[in-house]
């Protein structure tokens, strides 16, 4: 193997009789070139929206959430959240309420979602979203910017919120007329309106656990779930591994609590975002399929340039298996080439749009983000390197196995005498 990679180094840099043979191999190495490094830089911005939308689902929603095994509120208590809190690569573990409403103002109603939140996420939220006052107080709410534009919501317009459960008991409680005062439709305002996400803005009502309590008909010291955040640095892995690893060590909390990762909550926005990312690397890599074609045309007059020291090599004992390897290894050698340098020309362009945004959104004013935002994953690069690199190796069979036919021909013996 190491004759044979030493003889296809020679062969590849060595100066070729016909000069087409040089210009078809730099478009080959071209070719893969562009396509390796558009491809890499192509999935890097796709990784950068889809770790900006998660990002921006993370102003309200924990990373991970603790949530009923068999639906419906789990109780909790201090020691819960202390003990969960106190996990590796656990940044904050706080209780949520959530659920569907009606809310319904001066002149529209609509259902929404309504979400409470404890005063250390309220703060959370704040300090992430670089806010200067509260998004809701006790008893004022906060409604979502689309949602507030279909309702005519102005700042402390006054909402009635109920929940769907409270419409329940109350044609429950038709046959006890006497009883339906007990039931009471919270009345509030609207403190403020929020753009975090199109989803959040478009359906979603915050407002404290307290307030959130009342409207769900939740008992006290029940929620619908923990959100839990993962500190700095950790990875989505790493803090699913140790919350799972918690769940494992009681059983009593694996028959009554199960993990729902944020991806899985929005199953159905992530798996399109995913699945654009791989539709353009199964487009993109048609480029490095036709550039690695033109390294079948190259190899293939490389092996008619160089009949006569085929034949040499072939007195010298070569077989056939050793031409075919010899071949594959020259176009395996522009495949490597090509994509090292399209993979650090890649890296290069990322870093740059990383560091200072030099490619900016075409309409700054629309997008909460100045310029188009990346997020290199070394899978990525991985998957992209060997695919290229397999199709210059599979493109390659076929002079190959040309190349040898050439070599073990008899009429070579003829002609080179």
């Amino acid at each position: 193997m190491n004759t044979a990679f030493w003889i296809a180094r020679r062969f590849s840099f060595a100066r070729k009789r016909f000069r087409i043979i040089n210009v078809i191999s730099a478009i080959s190495l071209a070719g893969i070139i562009i396509g390796v490094s558009t491809l890499l830089v192509v999935m890097s911005v796709l990784n950068g929206f889809q770790k900006l939308a998660f990002d921006m689902f993370t102003t309200i929603e924990g990373n991970v959430q603790l949530v009923s095994r068999n639906g419906g509120t789990i109780p909790y208590n201090d020691a819960l959240l202390k003990s969960i809190a106190a996990l590796d690569g656990v940044a904050s573990a706080e209780p949520f309420l959530e659920g569907n409403a009606i809310i319904s103002g001066a002149r529209k109603s609509e259902l929404i979602v309504i979400k409470g939140m404890s005063d250390n996420a309220h703060m959370e939220l704040m300090r992430t979203t670089g806010a200067l006052r509260p998004y809701f107080s006790p008893e004022g709410v906060a409604a979502g910017e689309l949602l507030s534009g279909r309702m005519q919501l102005a700042p402390f317009s006054e909402v009635k919120v109920f929940s769907p459960e409270l419409i329940g008991a109350g044609l429950e409680l038709l046959s006890e007329p006497f009883l339906l005062s007990a039931l009471e439709i919270p009345r509030t305002t609207v403190y403020s309106t929020f753009s975090l996400q199109r989803i959040f803005d478009d359906r979603y009502v915050l407002a404290s656990n307290e307030f959130v309590r009342r409207v769900l008909l939740t008992g006290k010291d029940r929620c619908t779930g923990i959100d839990i955040r993962g500190k700095k640095g950790i990875s989505a892995s790493g803090l699913r591994q140790s919350l799972d690893t918690w769940l494992a060590s009681d059983g009593s909390r694996e028959d009554a609590y199960m993990l729902r990762p944020l991806e899985s909550k929005y199953h159905d926005i992530f798996a399109v975002m995913e699945l654009e990312k791989w539709a353009s690397f199964s487009i993109l890599m048609l480029v490095v399929l036709v550039a690695a074609l033109s390294l079948t045309g190259s190899l293939a007059m490389t092996a008619i340039d160089k009949q006569k020291e085929l034949f040499y090599l072939r007195c010298l004992g070569l077989e056939k298996p050793q031409f075919i390897a010899l071949f594959m290894i020259q176009g395996g050698m522009t495949g490597v080439a090509g994509t090292a340098t399209g993979s650090l020309i890649a890296w290069v362009i990322c870093r740059l749009q990383e560091l200072y945004g030099l490619v900016e959104l075409p309409s700054k004013s629309a997008f909460i983000i100045d310029a188009y935002p990346v997020s290199m994953e070394t899978g990525d690069f991985l998957v992209v390197g060997f695919t290229a690199i397999a199709l210059t190796l599979l493109v390659s069979l076929y002079p190959a196995g040309k190349a040898a036919s050439i070599a073990m021909s008899h009429s070579l013996d003829t002609k080179t005498n």
